[in-house]
């Protein structure tokens, strides 16, 4: 028998943290992570979310001035007028009459989940219904100055024993790019992420990928565009695989329904939830389709919920679950640590398993603000 959860406070932090090397996409690039991380108060416990958004409305139409004010004037009041909280799936339904908000709402989700699972002595693996203890990672690799940078910096990944490469690539660095690495890893699981870079017109770049054994085609085209994806995936014997194409179940059943992809990247800020992301592995499961964790270079305390998701028996693939130092000199968490044999432990503490250090985050804050009920 599980107790509710009496929320008394939420805070808002924001912190930076300069990134170990610039990481580069489509969208642009980037040298400091950015974050807003929620803090639940829940009396003698309390509990952490991080939200995933970016400092600019590239990746989706959230970023973080705008996550600061939703979570401050709007979601964040509504949480707390509800009085205590029965258990994490509350707080979607407290939250559901505000329409969109996908990444705001999974920091506060995530927050109390972490408050409420400690307040009764449970783990967020456990809760979820995890199957290992450890899981497989990969790494991703952004866009490189030259070739050879970017050779040496995946031949350094896989030395030390990350189990997929994942190469960002964009219009003018793709194909001779993922050539001139597949000749040089033949053996290597290697996949290609576009986010959403190219059209239906860059057909003939697709089908020279299809050509060099790679695992999967992330997000070749518009997110939301599931049709055109279709016409691709027909096309191809390369598997393409939809990230910002699939923001709940519901858009997972499409995408599946009309065959737009047969991998799933889940990422748990761009669904709404850690909670809507075990919905997501739970239909793929049932459908037989491989679905795996993505990233967006969190922190300690957002990774720690990844890490807990990528040992659902439904991810069959290796993620984007990173140690912390591919990224950061220094975490706000204890640092995940991935071992010789390319896996992680899932964190077995109460809660999400991870907290911030009060020195680290006292370094890396920008600002804080505390939310008040309606």
């Amino acid at each position: 028998m599980t107790e509710p959860l009496n929320l008394r406070a939420l805070e808002l932090v924001e912190v930076a943290l300069p990134l170990v090397r610039p990481f580069r996409t489509s969208f642009g690039e980037e040298t400091v992570k950015r974050a807003i991380l929620v803090r639940a108060d829940g009396g003698d416990v309390e509990g952490w979310g991080e939200c995933a958004a970016s400092a600019e409305p590239r990746y989706s139409e959230e970023w973080l001035d705008g996550v600061w004010l939703a979570l401050r004037e709007h979601l964040g009041r509504a949480l707390l007028a509800g009085g205590a909280i029965s258990d994490p799936e509350e707080v979607g339904h407290r939250l559901a009459w505000v329409r969109g908000h996908r990444m705001a709402k999974a920091a506060l989700e995530a927050a109390v989940a972490d408050a409420w699972l400690r307040a009764n002595g449970l783990n967020l693996a456990e809760y979820l219904g995890a199957a290992r203890d450890r899981v497989s990672c990969g790494v991703s690799v952004g866009i490189a100055a030259t070739l050879d940078e970017l050779l040496e910096e995946v031949h350094g990944y896989l030395a030390r024993g990350y189990r997929r490469v994942k190469l960002k690539i964009e219009r003018g660095r793709d194909v001779e790019v993922v050539r001139a690495v597949r000749a040089a890893l033949p053996d290597t699981p290697l996949s290609v992420d576009a986010n959403a870079a190219y059209s239906p017109a860059d057909v003939p770049v697709f089908e020279a990928l299809d050509e060099l054994g790679l695992v999967m085609i992330e997000q070749p085209l518009d997110h939301e565009d599931l049709v055109e994806h279709a016409r691709l995936q027909s096309r191809l014997r390369t598997s393409i695989c939809l990230d910002e194409s699939i923001r709940s179940v519901r858009d997972a059943a499409a995408a599946v329904e009309l065959g737009a992809c047969r991998i799933i990247n889940i990422k748990p800020g761009r669904v709404g939830g850690l909670l809507e992301a075990r919905r997501i592995q739970d239909f793929a499961r049932l459908q037989g389709i491989p679905v795996w964790i993505g990233g967006m270079l969190e922190t300690g305390v957002g990774r720690a919920v990844n890490v807990a998701l990528a040992a659902l028996p439904g991810v069959t693939m290796p993620g984007d679950t990173s140690a912390s130092d591919r990224y950061f000199p220094e975490d706000l968490t204890a640092p995940f640590v991935v071992d010789p044999d390319g896996t992680m432990a899932v964190p077995s503490g109460p809660g999400i398993g991870a907290t911030p250090h009060p020195g680290r985050l006292e370094r890396c804050r920008v600002r804080s603000a505390g939310v008040a009920g309606f």
